[in-house]
């Protein structure tokens, strides 16, 4: 019998929206991602539901930076890195541990309200075995 835990994560990791919003994450389209990850973020109610968020967040701090919206990219980014510090190196085969090691620079630059200069976009990698994301559209 599979753990619900890992039912969740399977059915998150092969619905063809997440993988469409990983791509879209990885593109910089912050707001299509925001839109794919929100809705299956409404459908979750397990553990992946903070996984969910905290990626959310992230993708919503990087959109509100598009649009000079410092302060409110600050916050969304600390939440989105705090939620996710405790979820272990992976889950819904994406590296999170590389994830918030790409995010953290950038958090710090904001609260210390410097400048991002060259420090590169997150993305979301996938691990071996992890499902690649679809390309988009």
């Amino acid at each position: 019998m599979i753990a619900p835990s890992e039912s969740e994560e399977n059915r998150l990791t092969t619905d063809p929206r997440f993988r469409e919003s990983v791509a879209l994450f990885n593109a910089g389209e912050w707001y299509a991602c925001h839109d794919g990850l929100e809705e299956l973020w409404h459908e979750t109610q397990g553990e992946m539901r903070p996984v969910l968020q905290g990626i959310l967040q992230i993708a919503v701090a990087h959109l509100h930076l598009e649009r000079g919206n410092i302060r409110g990219a600050t916050v969304l980014m600390g939440e989105g890195v705090g939620r996710l510090q405790n979820q272990g190196e992976q889950a819904l085969c994406l590296d999170l541990e590389a994830l918030r090691k790409s995010v953290l620079p950038r958090l710090q630059r904001l609260q210390a309200g410097e400048e991002l200069g060259d420090l590169p976009l997150p993305r979301l990698e996938a691990v071996d075995g992890g499902a690649r994301p679809a390309p988009v559209h």
